[in-house]
């Protein structure tokens, strides 16, 4: 059998189908690609902050005076903690006489090396060399109540002492300089509840009993103990527990107070500082072992440059250079990047995705002054760590967006060769449907017995295959029958029409109204036949809209009321005129509609009122009648066409359509109209727009 090649149109479904799964993998990819994108360039947003914030954290903690000391002292960050070597203070000297201003300065400096057991001290030199060749030593320590030395006494066993030694230069000196507590503080049997104060009276150490020595002249220092006990469980003061005490000792170095007066006179701070070592001991009453010792192991170092790091994301560096030299103070870089390893081919199509400004190099430079120089600091990001970040991540989401490619590839096997096929061999079994009815004969070869399966698919086919074997009986009878009716109705229109003519013969004169009425029954047969449905010809209608004054148009419908058999028809008007834009015959029709509905279903003897209210946004019209109200299984059915009341089915004239006339009436004219369940009757609400 020769059948025509079907058109593009016959494969739109299967064409469609395979376009969603191609466009689903698409999209799947063009998802992907620009969440990258937008990803990236929010990245990048977040790195340029970060990079920012990076900027004013190094800036701040540069001129900070703890910033200042890192830059005053390079050598720090690589020098042993212990044994300690004085630091250069952003300070020319320290008041040690004052116990706030000392620990003021070593605190906000930050060189204090922390110890365990609340111990802390700090060796610094003043930035100041005509301030006095010192070596201020600052701290604390834990000790019970301390015990003085009184006037004149040599054996300084049974007091607290503090052991200096120094180491410079090849040259080692030691003092020792025992407690003698000042007058002020009380007595030793009843310390004062503001802690004890006292000052430390240095000797060259020559054995734990003084030598028949003067003091120390320079030597000065101060110890001042706190009251309340350290212990986080003791909220007492008693002379058992232990408390903070704080020490400052200015520590006079001849050799830098001699090179003051050299020509030509030494760079200050002493270029090997960093060598010169400080040692710190506390000796409590009757012990030879200090309680505090400044060679003891588990030291934190002050605050340094190396300490920037920790700032710095990955890729960038940190430059320290002082204005005027060569070399850089310090060249940080970032901690190592542990970042998880990305996957080449996804590293490279995330460095092609276009970003405005990305390729922009990010470099900051700040100034920080101190009291012996100048220092610039530059940092330089490398926004290819954003990069790396994002093609991390979109490593481990690449196997999700793998796993939806997947899915839909094998989704689309799934329906190709499971639906698809089937539907074409189907679709192509079906076109020679057409060929294959020839008349009575209906259709002679349609075999889908292959096709059969317990699927919807097989399903169908069963079901076309039975239908059509019904269709063959069904052709046949029908070509009897529309035999016998075609013959039936040659009877029926030979009976008709030869009345019809022999009327015209008698009344065919042009003057006869006879003849007018005869052709009309003659048009309106074949209007009949060739006319759409009642509810189609409704709603096909076309009105014409004019502007009508409301108020006078429904006074004249509320008076003409009984005329068309409904009585007792009141008129409320609340506005003085509201004009609308309707069709006069129109309108009158939907009201009639309505009354004649409300006038059926009220109680015998009331009124039905039409009352007219207007604004701004409009004119409304309200119909009310009292009586039953609409039944609940027919409130959202009244509108449409064939539904009317089941008491008036068997009225005559009643066919349900007169609310559905009112509501399409009310649509081509720009309104509205609802029915509402009143208390005691049922009111129908007409919207109309306001005339623009």
């Amino acid at each position: 059998m020769n059948l025509r090649r079907p058109g593009i149109a016959s494969f739109r479904q299967r064409l469609l189908l395979r376009s969603v799964f191609a466009l689903l993998a698409i999209a799947t990819l063009a998802m992907a690609l620009a969440l990258l994108q937008e990803e990236k360039q929010l990245s990048y947003r977040n790195y340029q902050a970060s990079f920012k914030k990076t900027q004013e954290q190094v800036s701040s903690r540069l001129h900070h005076p703890a910033g200042q000391l890192a830059l005053l002292n390079p050598g720090s960050a690589s020098a042993n903690v212990t044994p300690l070597h004085p630091y250069v203070l952003p300070y020319a000297a320290i008041d040690f006489d004052d116990p706030n201003k000392v620990q003021q300065a070593v605190e906000t400096t930050g060189c204090l090396v922390q110890y365990k057991q609340f111990g802390a001290v700090c060796v610094a030199v003043g930035n100041n060399p005509w301030a006095g060749g010192f070596i201020y030593i600052a701290g604390r320590f834990a000790s019970g109540d301390l015990v003085g030395r009184t006037s004149g006494e040599r054996d300084l066993r049974g007091v607290h002492r503090v052991r200096v030694t120094l180491d410079m230069r090849g040259t080692q000196s030691r003092w020792i300089a025992p407690f003698e507590r000042s007058e002020s503080a009380g007595s030793s049997f009843a310390p004062a509840a503001s802690g004890i104060r006292g000052r430390l009276t240095g000797f060259v150490e020559t054995g734990e009993t003084l030598a028949l020595t003067r003091p120390v002249r320079d030597f000065r220092g101060w110890i001042w103990q706190s009251s309340p006990c350290l212990a986080a469980d003791s909220l007492t003061t008693s002379t058992a527990c232990e408390k903070s005490s704080f020490f400052s000792i200015r520590l006079p170095v001849d050799v830098f107070r001699d090179a003051l007066f050299q020509q030509p006179r030494p760079a200050w701070p002493p270029a090997d500082l960093d060598k010169t070592l400080v040692r710190i001991e506390v000796f409590a009453p009757d012990n030879a072992t200090a309680i505090f010792d400044s060679n003891a192991d588990g030291a934190t170092p002050p605050f340094s440059l190396n300490d920037l790091r920790s700032l710095l994301l990955p890729g960038e560096s940190l430059r320290v250079k002082k204005m005027g030299a060569k070399d850089d103070v310090a060249k940080l870089g970032a901690l190592t990047d542990d970042a998880t390893p990305s996957s080449p081919w996804i590293d490279t199509l995330i460095r092609r995705l276009p970003v405005e400004g990305f390729d922009t190099v990010l470099e900051s430079r700040d100034t920080v002054s101190t009291a012996l120089g100048s220092y610039e600091v530059t940092l330089t990001g490398d926004v290819r760590s954003v990069n790396r970040a994002l093609a991390t991540v979109a490593t481990r989401v690449s196997w999700f967006v793998g796993a939806m490619l997947l899915a839909i590839g094998t989704a689309w096997l799934v329906v190709e060769a499971g639906i698809i096929r089937r539907i074409a061999e189907l679709t192509k079994r079906a076109r020679s449907v057409s060929a294959d009815v020839k008349g009575a004969e209906g259709v002679v070869n349609f075999n889908v017995a292959d096709l059969r399966s317990k699927d919807e698919l097989g399903i169908l086919a069963s079901c076309l295959h039975d239908l059509l074997n019904r269709v063959n009986e069904d052709v046949r009878r029908e070509h009897l029958r529309a035999e016998r009716e075609r013959d039936t109705w040659h009877a029926v229109g030979h009976e008709i029409m030869s009345p019809l003519q022999s009327l015209m013969v008698l009344h065919g004169n042009e003057g006869d109204p006879s003849a007018r009425y005869i052709h009309r029954m003659q048009q309106a047969i074949r209007v009949l036949y060739g006319s759409a449905s009642p509810s189609e010809a409704f709603e096909s209608t076309r009105l014409r809209l004019d502007v009508l004054d409301l108020r006078e148009f429904l006074g004249h419908v509320a008076d003409n009321a009984q005329s068309a058999g409904i009585a007792n028809v009141e008129f409320i008007a609340n506005a003085a005129s509201a004009n609308v834009r309707a069709d006069e015959y129109s309108l009158e029709d939907v009201l009639t509609h309505i009354l004649t509905n409300a006038d059926r279903h009220r109680v015998e003897g009331t009124a039905i009122t039409i009352t007219l209210d207007s604004n701004a946004m409009g004119s409304s019209v309200r119909v009310r009648n009292i009586g039953e109200g609409i039944a609940d299984d027919l409130f959202d059915k009244i509108f449409e066409y064939g539904v009317s009341d089941p008491k008036a089915e068997n009225t005559a004239g009643t066919r349900g359509q007169g609310l559905f006339v009112a509501k399409t009436y009310m649509a081509k004219m720009g309104g509205t109209v609802i029915a509402k369940n009143e208390v005691d009757g049922v009111s129908f609400e007409l919207q109309f727009p306001p005339v623009v």
